[in-house]
């Protein structure tokens, strides 16, 4: 296989796994927190302390390193698909450890607002096709 193609089976397995994971998880939660997401947000950050904690204790140069297709598939699949937000936590930490505080204050502040805003426009726009208009 090559290896551009193993990489993309690589990231496709572990997403789906990822994915089934964060529902599975989702649901055992779903009884505990009436009316807040506490899975979501369990999974959320299960999921940022995962993908940072493997991201750095298997990094090429270390002890515990892992071939880069192994690490694809955890980190962009498995981590990518049980939540994104792992990887908007990763990205912004390593902003803030390169000593590049405003863009890490720009990731944190923009993903959030523009997140929000993009979710509120998905609502109006579905909300309007419900209707007709």
């Amino acid at each position: 296989m090559s290896q551009p193609l193993a990489a993309l089976v690589a990231v496709a397995t572990g997403g789906a796994v990822g994915s089934v994971l964060r529902y599975a998880f989702t649901l055992s939660f779903q009884n505990l927190a009436k009316g807040f997401p506490l899975g979501t947000l369990v999974v959320n950050v299960l999921g940022s302390f995962v993908i940072t904690f493997v991201g750095a204790a298997t990094a090429a140069d270390g002890r515990n390193a892992l071939p880069e297709v192994w690490r694809l598939a955890i980190l962009v699949g498995v981590c990518g698909g049980y939540t994104t937000f792992s990887s908007f936590s990763l990205q912004t930490l390593d902003l803030l450890r390169a000593g590049f505080v405003g863009r890490a204050a720009a990731n944190l502040l923009l993903s959030v607002a523009l997140c929000l805003g993009a979710a509120a426009l998905g609502y109006l726009a579905a909300a309007r096709l419900a209707s007709g208009g």
